[in-house]
Protein backbone atom coordinates (compact mmCIF):
# COMPACT_ATOMS: atom_id res chain seq x y z
CA UNK A 1 0.00 0.00 0.00
CA UNK A 2 1.01 3.46 -0.77
CA UNK A 3 0.82 5.99 1.14
CA UNK A 4 0.41 9.63 -0.60
CA UNK A 5 0.72 12.70 1.85
CA UNK A 6 -0.45 16.16 0.47
CA UNK A 7 1.72 18.23 2.37
CA UNK A 8 1.07 22.37 2.76
CA UNK A 9 4.56 23.14 3.59
CA UNK A 10 8.06 20.80 3.76
CA UNK A 11 7.59 19.62 7.05
CA UNK A 12 5.08 16.81 7.24
CA UNK A 13 7.80 14.30 6.26
CA UNK A 14 9.53 14.77 9.88
CA UNK A 15 8.87 11.74 11.47
CA UNK A 16 10.35 9.64 8.37
CA UNK A 17 13.26 8.83 6.00
CA UNK A 18 14.34 7.69 2.54
CA UNK A 19 11.25 8.25 0.82
CA UNK A 20 10.34 11.02 -2.17
CA UNK A 21 9.26 14.45 -1.55
CA UNK A 22 7.82 15.40 -5.06
CA UNK A 23 7.95 19.89 -5.58
CA UNK A 24 6.16 19.24 -8.72
CA UNK A 25 2.84 17.49 -9.16
CA UNK A 26 2.18 17.19 -12.64
CA UNK A 27 1.52 13.62 -14.08
CA UNK A 28 5.21 12.59 -15.10
CA UNK A 29 6.22 13.71 -11.87
CA UNK A 30 3.62 11.76 -9.56
CA UNK A 31 4.43 8.72 -11.92
CA UNK A 32 8.09 8.91 -10.78
CA UNK A 33 6.93 8.88 -7.22
CA UNK A 34 4.36 6.62 -7.17
CA UNK A 35 7.17 4.40 -8.80
CA UNK A 36 9.59 4.75 -6.32
CA UNK A 37 10.10 1.94 -3.57
CA UNK A 38 8.71 3.51 -0.66
CA UNK A 39 5.75 3.11 0.78
CA UNK A 40 5.48 7.01 1.28
CA UNK A 41 5.30 9.62 -1.26
CA UNK A 42 5.03 13.41 0.05
CA UNK A 43 3.69 16.03 -2.43
CA UNK A 44 4.95 19.86 -1.31
CA UNK A 45 1.83 21.62 -2.06
CA UNK A 46 3.22 24.67 -0.49
CA UNK A 47 -0.27 25.63 0.16
CA UNK A 48 -0.24 27.14 3.66
CA UNK A 49 1.19 30.22 1.78
CA UNK A 50 -1.97 30.46 -1.14
CA UNK A 51 -4.91 32.38 0.05
CA UNK A 52 -8.34 29.87 0.28
CA UNK A 53 -9.11 30.02 -3.40
CA UNK A 54 -5.50 28.84 -4.46
CA UNK A 55 -5.47 26.30 -2.07
CA UNK A 56 -8.51 24.81 -3.31
CA UNK A 57 -7.72 25.00 -6.70
CA UNK A 58 -4.02 23.49 -6.36
CA UNK A 59 -5.55 20.25 -4.16
CA UNK A 60 -8.49 19.81 -7.17
CA UNK A 61 -4.83 19.78 -9.17
CA UNK A 62 -3.00 17.42 -7.03
CA UNK A 63 -5.98 15.13 -7.27
CA UNK A 64 -6.92 15.03 -10.97
CA UNK A 65 -2.81 14.32 -12.16
CA UNK A 66 -2.51 11.82 -9.40
CA UNK A 67 -5.77 9.98 -10.56
CA UNK A 68 -4.03 10.21 -13.99
CA UNK A 69 -0.71 8.96 -12.41
CA UNK A 70 -2.45 5.82 -10.81
CA UNK A 71 -4.25 4.71 -13.92
CA UNK A 72 -1.19 4.73 -16.26
CA UNK A 73 0.58 3.10 -13.50
CA UNK A 74 -2.16 0.02 -12.77
CA UNK A 75 -2.78 1.41 -9.76
CA UNK A 76 -6.36 0.45 -7.83
CA UNK A 77 -7.50 3.20 -5.54
CA UNK A 78 -7.78 0.49 -2.37
CA UNK A 79 -3.52 0.42 -2.84
CA UNK A 80 -3.42 3.98 -1.56
CA UNK A 81 -4.17 6.10 1.15
CA UNK A 82 -4.17 10.19 1.44
CA UNK A 83 -3.63 12.03 4.00
CA UNK A 84 -3.94 16.14 4.07
CA UNK A 85 -1.42 16.95 6.15
CA UNK A 86 -1.21 20.40 8.14
CA UNK A 87 0.14 22.02 10.94
CA UNK A 88 0.09 20.36 14.65
CA UNK A 89 -0.26 23.71 16.06
CA UNK A 90 -3.54 24.06 13.74
CA UNK A 91 -2.70 26.68 11.35
CA UNK A 92 -3.27 26.66 7.80
CA UNK A 93 -6.75 25.57 5.79
CA UNK A 94 -7.19 22.77 8.15
CA UNK A 95 -10.88 22.70 6.96
CA UNK A 96 -10.76 23.44 3.43
CA UNK A 97 -8.23 21.46 2.41
CA UNK A 98 -9.44 18.32 3.48
CA UNK A 99 -12.60 19.14 2.28
CA UNK A 100 -11.70 20.26 -1.36
CA UNK A 101 -10.18 16.39 -1.76
CA UNK A 102 -12.74 14.48 -0.19
CA UNK A 103 -15.13 15.95 -2.57
CA UNK A 104 -12.18 15.55 -5.22
CA UNK A 105 -11.85 12.24 -4.66
CA UNK A 106 -15.25 11.33 -4.42
CA UNK A 107 -15.63 12.32 -7.93
CA UNK A 108 -13.16 9.77 -9.15
CA UNK A 109 -13.58 7.18 -6.86
CA UNK A 110 -17.04 6.80 -5.01
CA UNK A 111 -18.22 8.05 -1.98
CA UNK A 112 -15.98 9.41 0.99
CA UNK A 113 -17.11 7.50 4.61
CA UNK A 114 -15.04 9.87 7.06
CA UNK A 115 -12.32 11.89 7.22
CA UNK A 116 -10.13 11.67 10.41
CA UNK A 117 -8.49 15.10 11.87
CA UNK A 118 -5.05 13.95 13.85
CA UNK A 119 -2.93 16.73 14.36
CA UNK A 120 -1.19 14.56 17.46
CA UNK A 121 2.22 15.34 16.70
CA UNK A 122 4.17 13.49 19.68
CA UNK A 123 8.07 14.60 19.22
CA UNK A 124 6.77 17.95 19.34
CA UNK A 125 5.26 17.68 22.42
CA UNK A 126 1.43 17.62 20.60
CA UNK A 127 -1.23 15.53 22.23
CA UNK A 128 -5.06 15.51 22.11
CA UNK A 129 -6.62 14.46 24.99
CA UNK A 130 -10.59 14.25 25.30
CA UNK A 131 -11.16 15.82 22.02
CA UNK A 132 -9.01 18.86 23.27
CA UNK A 133 -5.68 19.54 21.66
CA UNK A 134 -2.84 20.57 23.40
CA UNK A 135 1.16 21.35 23.43
CA UNK A 136 3.54 20.51 26.18
CA UNK A 137 0.28 19.84 28.17
CA UNK A 138 -1.17 22.99 27.41
CA UNK A 139 -4.12 23.68 25.71
CA UNK A 140 -2.30 25.10 22.19
CA UNK A 141 -5.20 28.28 21.71
CA UNK A 142 -3.80 29.34 25.06
CA UNK A 143 -0.38 29.53 23.13
CA UNK A 144 0.78 32.32 20.34
CA UNK A 145 0.39 29.84 17.57
CA UNK A 146 -3.79 31.18 18.20
CA UNK A 147 -3.34 34.18 17.43
CA UNK A 148 -1.58 33.71 14.21
CA UNK A 149 -2.87 36.76 12.10
CA UNK A 150 -3.83 34.29 9.35
CA UNK A 151 -4.87 31.06 10.48
CA UNK A 152 -5.89 32.38 14.27
CA UNK A 153 -8.38 30.69 16.54
CA UNK A 154 -10.11 30.56 19.90
CA UNK A 155 -10.53 26.93 20.84
CA UNK A 156 -8.32 23.94 21.83
CA UNK A 157 -11.91 21.51 21.45
CA UNK A 158 -11.55 20.30 17.96
CA UNK A 159 -14.92 19.76 17.20
CA UNK A 160 -15.31 23.39 18.04
CA UNK A 161 -12.30 24.29 16.10
CA UNK A 162 -13.93 22.55 13.18
CA UNK A 163 -17.54 24.53 13.16
CA UNK A 164 -15.35 27.61 13.83
CA UNK A 165 -12.90 27.18 11.14
CA UNK A 166 -15.38 26.07 8.81
CA UNK A 167 -18.04 28.87 9.36
CA UNK A 168 -20.81 26.68 11.05
CA UNK A 169 -20.69 24.00 7.72
CA UNK A 170 -19.68 21.87 10.45
CA UNK A 171 -21.46 20.99 13.44
CA UNK A 172 -19.39 20.66 16.79
CA UNK A 173 -22.31 18.28 17.86
CA UNK A 174 -22.49 16.47 14.75
CA UNK A 175 -18.26 15.85 15.12
CA UNK A 176 -17.70 11.96 16.15
CA UNK A 177 -15.15 11.18 19.34
CA UNK A 178 -12.53 8.72 18.73
CA UNK A 179 -11.26 8.73 22.42
CA UNK A 180 -7.63 7.25 23.92
CA UNK A 181 -9.89 3.83 25.41
CA UNK A 182 -11.12 2.95 22.00
CA UNK A 183 -7.27 3.11 20.79
CA UNK A 184 -5.75 0.20 22.78
CA UNK A 185 -4.39 -2.84 20.90
CA UNK A 186 -6.86 -5.05 23.29
CA UNK A 187 -10.23 -3.05 21.72
CA UNK A 188 -8.80 -3.60 17.95
CA UNK A 189 -12.22 -5.64 16.99
CA UNK A 190 -13.97 -3.00 18.19
CA UNK A 191 -12.37 0.05 17.08
CA UNK A 192 -12.85 -1.97 13.90
CA UNK A 193 -17.04 -2.03 14.09
CA UNK A 194 -16.83 1.39 15.29
CA UNK A 195 -15.06 3.13 12.12
CA UNK A 196 -17.10 0.31 9.93
CA UNK A 197 -20.21 1.92 10.47
CA UNK A 198 -19.16 5.54 9.71
CA UNK A 199 -20.44 6.73 6.84
CA UNK A 200 -21.40 10.14 4.52
CA UNK A 201 -18.01 11.96 5.10
CA UNK A 202 -18.32 12.18 9.01
CA UNK A 203 -16.06 14.35 11.01
CA UNK A 204 -14.01 12.57 13.26
CA UNK A 205 -11.45 13.88 16.14
CA UNK A 206 -8.86 11.57 16.77
CA UNK A 207 -7.56 11.39 20.71
CA UNK A 208 -3.85 10.57 20.59
CA UNK A 209 -0.95 10.72 23.37
CA UNK A 210 1.25 8.02 22.69
CA UNK A 211 2.65 6.29 19.36
CA UNK A 212 1.19 2.81 20.04
CA UNK A 213 -2.72 4.48 19.50
CA UNK A 214 -1.84 5.75 16.34
CA UNK A 215 -0.65 2.03 15.43
CA UNK A 216 -3.50 0.88 16.44
CA UNK A 217 -5.66 3.18 14.40
CA UNK A 218 -3.32 2.38 11.67
CA UNK A 219 -4.18 -1.85 12.00
CA UNK A 220 -7.77 -0.93 12.04
CA UNK A 221 -7.59 1.57 8.92
CA UNK A 222 -5.42 -1.16 6.73
CA UNK A 223 -7.61 -4.05 7.78
CA UNK A 224 -10.99 -2.09 6.25
CA UNK A 225 -8.89 -0.97 3.04
CA UNK A 226 -10.95 -1.78 -0.01
CA UNK A 227 -14.37 -2.07 2.31
CA UNK A 228 -14.25 1.84 3.77
CA UNK A 229 -12.76 4.77 1.82
CA UNK A 230 -10.91 7.42 4.23
CA UNK A 231 -9.32 10.72 4.28
CA UNK A 232 -7.35 12.25 6.74
CA UNK A 233 -6.23 15.25 7.99
CA UNK A 234 -2.97 15.25 10.11
CA UNK A 235 0.13 16.68 11.64
CA UNK A 236 3.25 14.05 11.27
CA UNK A 237 2.93 11.31 13.51
CA UNK A 238 -0.39 9.27 11.99
CA UNK A 239 1.90 8.75 9.32
CA UNK A 240 4.15 6.51 11.18
CA UNK A 241 1.23 5.12 12.71
CA UNK A 242 -0.10 4.44 9.51
CA UNK A 243 3.58 3.04 8.36
CA UNK A 244 4.65 0.89 11.18
CA UNK A 245 0.61 -0.89 11.69
CA UNK A 246 1.27 -2.81 8.26
CA UNK A 247 3.67 -5.40 7.06
CA UNK A 248 6.80 -3.81 6.56
CA UNK A 249 7.79 -0.97 8.96
CA UNK A 250 9.97 1.72 8.44
CA UNK A 251 12.51 0.65 10.43
CA UNK A 252 15.77 3.10 11.39
CA UNK A 253 16.98 5.65 9.01
CA UNK A 254 20.34 4.59 6.68
CA UNK A 255 22.35 7.31 8.60
CA UNK A 256 22.36 8.60 12.09
CA UNK A 257 22.81 12.63 12.95
CA UNK A 258 26.78 11.80 12.62
CA UNK A 259 26.60 10.55 8.81
CA UNK A 260 23.94 13.29 7.95
CA UNK A 261 26.06 15.94 9.35
CA UNK A 262 29.00 14.45 7.04
CA UNK A 263 26.82 15.10 4.09
CA UNK A 264 28.25 18.56 4.14
CA UNK A 265 30.04 19.21 0.82
CA UNK A 266 33.85 20.36 0.26
CA UNK A 267 36.02 22.25 -2.38
CA UNK A 268 38.29 20.21 -4.52
CA UNK A 269 41.03 20.07 -2.22
CA UNK A 270 38.63 18.29 0.53
CA UNK A 271 37.92 21.50 2.58
CA UNK A 272 34.36 21.76 3.93
CA UNK A 273 32.35 24.71 2.20
CA UNK A 274 30.51 27.43 4.35
CA UNK A 275 26.92 27.45 5.05
CA UNK A 276 24.34 29.54 4.93
CA UNK A 277 21.04 30.09 7.59
CA UNK A 278 17.78 31.70 6.41
CA UNK A 279 15.13 32.60 8.72
CA UNK A 280 11.64 33.28 7.35
CA UNK A 281 9.29 32.27 10.44
CA UNK A 282 7.56 35.19 12.31
CA UNK A 283 6.60 33.13 15.53
CA UNK A 284 7.92 33.95 18.54
CA UNK A 285 10.15 30.68 19.05
CA UNK A 286 11.78 31.57 15.51
CA UNK A 287 12.84 34.97 16.96
CA UNK A 288 14.49 33.61 20.03
CA UNK A 289 16.25 31.22 18.21
CA UNK A 290 17.40 33.70 15.59
CA UNK A 291 18.57 35.61 18.55
CA UNK A 292 20.35 32.53 19.94
CA UNK A 293 21.84 32.29 16.76
CA UNK A 294 23.33 35.80 16.11
CA UNK A 295 25.06 36.04 19.26
CA UNK A 296 27.49 33.52 18.12
CA UNK A 297 30.15 35.78 16.49
CA UNK A 298 30.91 33.11 13.83
CA UNK A 299 27.92 34.31 12.50
CA UNK A 300 26.73 37.57 10.69
CA UNK A 301 23.61 38.47 10.04
CA UNK A 302 22.10 40.32 6.98
CA UNK A 303 18.31 41.37 7.29
CA UNK A 304 15.58 41.97 4.51
CA UNK A 305 13.69 44.97 5.87
CA UNK A 306 10.22 44.18 5.63
CA UNK A 307 8.57 47.37 5.43
CA UNK A 308 10.77 48.56 2.90
CA UNK A 309 10.52 45.66 0.57
CA UNK A 310 6.86 46.21 0.82
CA UNK A 311 6.77 50.21 0.00
CA UNK A 312 9.20 48.51 -3.53
CA UNK A 313 6.58 46.22 -4.41
CA UNK A 314 3.44 48.42 -3.51
CA UNK A 315 5.49 51.33 -5.70
CA UNK A 316 5.62 51.96 -9.57
CA UNK A 317 8.45 50.24 -10.40
CA UNK A 318 9.55 47.09 -8.51
CA UNK A 319 10.61 45.64 -11.72
CA UNK A 320 13.38 48.59 -11.61
CA UNK A 321 14.01 48.48 -7.77
CA UNK A 322 14.20 45.67 -6.50
CA UNK A 323 17.03 43.95 -8.75
CA UNK A 324 19.41 46.44 -7.59
CA UNK A 325 18.12 45.81 -3.70
CA UNK A 326 18.73 42.00 -4.68
CA UNK A 327 22.13 42.52 -5.60
CA UNK A 328 22.97 44.72 -2.63
CA UNK A 329 22.10 41.56 -0.63
CA UNK A 330 23.74 39.13 -2.45
CA UNK A 331 26.88 41.15 -2.61
CA UNK A 332 26.81 41.01 1.26
CA UNK A 333 25.89 37.45 1.18
CA UNK A 334 29.25 36.70 -0.68
CA UNK A 335 31.41 39.08 1.66
CA UNK A 336 30.36 37.54 4.54
CA UNK A 337 31.25 33.77 2.66
CA UNK A 338 34.53 35.48 1.69
CA UNK A 339 35.52 36.33 5.16
CA UNK A 340 34.52 33.04 6.44
CA UNK A 341 31.83 33.54 8.18
CA UNK A 342 27.98 32.25 8.20
CA UNK A 343 25.68 34.36 6.87
CA UNK A 344 21.88 34.05 8.45
CA UNK A 345 19.55 35.44 5.77
CA UNK A 346 16.34 36.64 8.03
CA UNK A 347 13.30 38.60 7.37
CA UNK A 348 12.73 42.23 10.01
CA UNK A 349 10.91 40.75 12.99
CA UNK A 350 7.65 41.92 12.98
CA UNK A 351 4.88 41.45 10.67
CA UNK A 352 3.48 44.60 8.55
CA UNK A 353 -0.38 44.85 9.05
CA UNK A 354 -2.67 44.77 5.92
CA UNK A 355 -5.95 45.36 8.37
CA UNK A 356 -9.16 42.32 8.23
CA UNK A 357 -10.87 40.54 5.85
CA UNK A 358 -11.02 38.66 2.49
CA UNK A 359 -8.65 41.04 0.60
CA UNK A 360 -6.42 41.82 3.55
CA UNK A 361 -5.71 38.38 3.89
CA UNK A 362 -5.10 37.74 0.17
CA UNK A 363 -2.39 40.91 0.35
CA UNK A 364 -0.59 39.18 3.56
CA UNK A 365 -0.87 36.14 1.46
CA UNK A 366 0.50 37.59 -1.66
CA UNK A 367 3.15 40.08 0.45
CA UNK A 368 4.65 36.63 2.17
CA UNK A 369 4.65 34.51 -1.32
CA UNK A 370 6.69 37.34 -3.17
CA UNK A 371 9.12 37.68 0.09
CA UNK A 372 9.83 34.17 -0.14
CA UNK A 373 10.53 34.27 -3.53
CA UNK A 374 12.87 36.86 -2.75
CA UNK A 375 15.21 35.09 -0.38
CA UNK A 376 14.61 32.15 -2.34
CA UNK A 377 16.43 33.94 -5.33
CA UNK A 378 19.65 35.09 -3.13
CA UNK A 379 19.61 31.48 -1.59
CA UNK A 380 20.02 30.48 -5.19
CA UNK A 381 22.68 33.27 -6.07
CA UNK A 382 24.92 32.23 -3.65
CA UNK A 383 23.98 27.89 -3.77
CA UNK A 384 27.21 27.06 -5.25
CA UNK A 385 29.79 28.08 -3.05
CA UNK A 386 27.80 26.21 0.02
CA UNK A 387 28.59 23.13 1.93
CA UNK A 388 24.81 23.34 3.19
CA UNK A 389 21.88 25.06 3.78
CA UNK A 390 19.74 25.37 7.29
CA UNK A 391 16.35 26.65 6.24
CA UNK A 392 13.78 28.22 8.88
CA UNK A 393 10.22 28.37 8.23
CA UNK A 394 7.65 25.92 5.99
CA UNK A 395 6.87 28.67 3.55
CA UNK A 396 10.18 29.73 2.74
CA UNK A 397 11.97 26.22 2.69
CA UNK A 398 9.17 25.21 -0.01
CA UNK A 399 9.77 28.23 -1.91
CA UNK A 400 13.86 28.23 -1.52
CA UNK A 401 13.62 24.46 -2.92
CA UNK A 402 11.21 24.68 -5.90
CA UNK A 403 11.75 28.32 -6.68
CA UNK A 404 14.98 28.55 -5.66
CA UNK A 405 16.80 25.80 -6.49
CA UNK A 406 14.70 24.89 -8.97
CA UNK A 407 14.24 21.04 -7.90
CA UNK A 408 11.84 18.76 -9.22
CA UNK A 409 12.15 16.36 -6.26
CA UNK A 410 14.27 15.92 -3.20
CA UNK A 411 14.89 13.17 -1.60
CA UNK A 412 14.53 12.85 2.33
CA UNK A 413 17.84 11.08 3.91
CA UNK A 414 16.31 11.21 7.41
CA UNK A 415 16.55 13.18 11.23
CA UNK A 416 18.96 15.36 12.65
CA UNK A 417 16.75 14.85 15.43
CA UNK A 418 13.14 14.43 16.62
CA UNK A 419 10.87 16.56 14.25
CA UNK A 420 14.31 18.22 12.30
CA UNK A 421 14.52 16.77 8.27
CA UNK A 422 16.85 17.15 5.82
CA UNK A 423 16.54 16.56 1.96
CA UNK A 424 18.88 16.61 -0.72
CA UNK A 425 17.80 16.56 -4.56
CA UNK A 426 16.64 13.41 -6.58
CA UNK A 427 17.46 12.86 -9.61
CA UNK A 428 14.51 13.16 -12.57
CA UNK A 429 14.14 13.03 -15.75
CA UNK A 430 14.52 16.59 -16.11
CA UNK A 431 18.18 16.84 -14.87
CA UNK A 432 18.58 19.61 -11.39
CA UNK A 433 21.56 21.71 -12.20
CA UNK A 434 24.24 19.42 -11.29
CA UNK A 435 26.20 22.41 -8.75
CA UNK A 436 22.52 21.60 -6.41
CA UNK A 437 22.20 18.26 -6.86
CA UNK A 438 24.73 17.19 -3.57
CA UNK A 439 23.64 20.28 -1.29
CA UNK A 440 22.27 19.21 2.05
CA UNK A 441 19.23 21.30 2.87
CA UNK A 442 17.91 21.26 7.20
CA UNK A 443 14.39 21.92 6.70
CA UNK A 444 13.49 23.69 10.21
CA UNK A 445 9.86 23.72 11.73
CA UNK A 446 9.05 27.06 12.55
CA UNK A 447 7.62 25.69 15.36
CA UNK A 448 9.71 23.29 16.33
CA UNK A 449 12.59 23.32 19.37
CA UNK A 450 13.65 25.90 22.06
CA UNK A 451 15.47 28.90 22.41
CA UNK A 452 18.83 27.42 21.26
CA UNK A 453 17.72 24.71 19.01
CA UNK A 454 18.31 26.36 15.69
CA UNK A 455 22.45 27.19 16.94
CA UNK A 456 22.63 23.93 17.87
CA UNK A 457 22.05 22.33 14.69
CA UNK A 458 24.24 25.38 13.18
CA UNK A 459 27.31 24.16 15.38
CA UNK A 460 26.95 20.52 14.18
CA UNK A 461 27.47 21.52 10.47
CA UNK A 462 30.54 24.54 11.83
CA UNK A 463 32.07 21.73 13.70
CA UNK A 464 31.49 23.86 16.66
CA UNK A 465 29.03 21.24 18.68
Amino acid sequence: MKIVVIDDDPTGSQTVHSCPLLLRWDVEALRRGLQHPSPLLFVLANTRALAPGAAACRNREIVTALALAMATEGIQEEELLLVSRGDSTLRGHGVLEPQVLSEAWEARFGAVDATLHVPAFFEGGRTTVHGVHLLDGEPVHTTPFARDRLFGYSTSDLAEWLEEKSGGQIEAASVQRLSLERLQPSRLAGLVSWLEALQGNESVVVDASEPEQLRVLGAAIRSLQGRKRFLFRSAASLINGLLDSGPSPLGPQPLDARGLVELRQCDPDGKPLPGLVVVGSHVPMADQQLKSLLANESCLGIELPVSRISRVLDGGSPDLLLPDLETEWRLKLEHVLEKGLTPVLFTSRGELSFGSGPAALERRLHFGLELSKLMARLVAGVAPRLGYLISKGGITTGTVLSEGLGLEAVQLEGQLSPGLSMVRAMETAAETTEQFRALPVITFPGNLGTEHSLKAVWQLFAGEA
